[in-house]
């Protein structure tokens, strides 16, 4: 039988702090998704330099993914990032597919990476006031990583 609750956290934490990991979780597979797409399909300037820009930020975000879904499992909760619940749960805009150019696809993936930024600093400030600073010391890690990946991938716009 699974924990119910982690060690040392009121079950208010915890259920608020699986909550904000759940919706989390569906923003970062929706975005590392949406580096696919782009990865798969752009082409013009700079391609080769940021094709290969999002294998690696695809990997961070993996990275990020699983230790979100696995806090959530320390806490007692159920990761859920199965495709049905994403696209029902995630907050992103919807990724044009009918874009090719290199430019187009960075400004889109810069819009999106801004989004889930937003949404980990909000939730770094949740946790935290619900008294789980180990899971809020997580989005803050993970807050860094993408403001970091969306400053590398801004970078590449035309015009910079």
């Amino acid at each position: 039988m699974r924990q119910r609750f982690a060690s040392g956290l009121t079950e208010e934490a915890a259920k608020t702090s699986i909550d904000v990991l759940n919706r989390n979780l569906s923003l970062v597979i929706d975005l590392s998704l949406i580096v696919k797409q782009a990865h798969w399909n752009m082409q013009g300037t700079n391609f080769i330099g940021v094709h290969k820009l999002l294998d690696e930020t695809h990997a961070r975000l993996q990275a990020i993914l699983d230790t979100i879904a696995e806090r959530a499992v320390v806490l007692g909760g159920v990761p859920v990032g199965l495709s049905q619940v994403i696209a029902n749960e995630t907050t992103l805009p919807k990724y044009p597919t009918d874009i090719l150019l290199v430019k187009d696809h960075v400004r889109e993936l810069t819009e999106r990476y801004k989004i889930v930024a937003a949404s980990l600093r909000e939730a770094i400030d949740t946790t935290d006031e619900a008294g789980d600073q180990d899971t809020s010391d997580l989005f803050t890690e993970a807050s860094r990583i993408v403001d970091k990946d969306a400053w590398f991938i801004g970078a590449n716009a035309e015009g910079n």
